[in-house]
């Protein structure tokens, strides 16, 4: 188990450093990759910093999507913390992300609401005024694919 671990922060580390890129593809490759590592505490700060990249809203779109993604708390939590310090063009970028990953099921999107309802009640003012910002955007979407309701007159 510790050697899992310390690979685990090995690849962070790894990761942390193209964040620095000048590139801005080596920046968007290392905010989806460490987002798989938004767990890690030592990714949240650079994801951030991804998630607000000032040179390139590619960097924004993707590693924003790729928290997204995940659908739990960890990359919730990041997505959250951006949006309370976005600029209106990161806030763009960060709203059609998450159009992108949650317009299609309606259960996901609901899921995402249900751990947003979570994050209110975190101990960081900024992710609680960021999860009132994210559940907002998740509850103006309407799904594509809305879970089935039950009939009325079914006993």
């Amino acid at each position: 188990m510790r050697r899992m671990e310390s690979t685990r922060h090995a690849a962070v580390a790894q990761l942390i450093a193209l964040a620095s890129s000048a590139d801005y593809r080596d920046r968007a490759a290392a905010g989806r990759a460490l987002a798989v590592f938004a767990d890690v505490w030592q990714a949240r700060e650079p994801l951030l910093a991804l998630v607000l990249d000032t040179a390139d809203t590619f960097v924004t779109r993707v590693t924003a999507e790729a928290l997204l993604r995940r659908q739990d708390l960890a990359g919730y939590t990041v997505v959250a913390r951006a949006l309370t310090v976005a600029d209106d063009n990161h806030a763009d970028w960060i709203y059609t992300a998450i159009i992108d990953v949650f317009v299609v099921y309606g259960d996901e999107r609901d899921a995402a609401v249900g751990e947003c309802e979570a994050l209110l009640d975190d101990e960081d003012d900024q992710v609680r005024r960021g999860a009132r910002l994210l559940r907002r955007a998740l509850t103006a979407l309407t799904p594509v694919l809305l879970p089935p309701r039950p009939a009325a007159d079914q006993p």
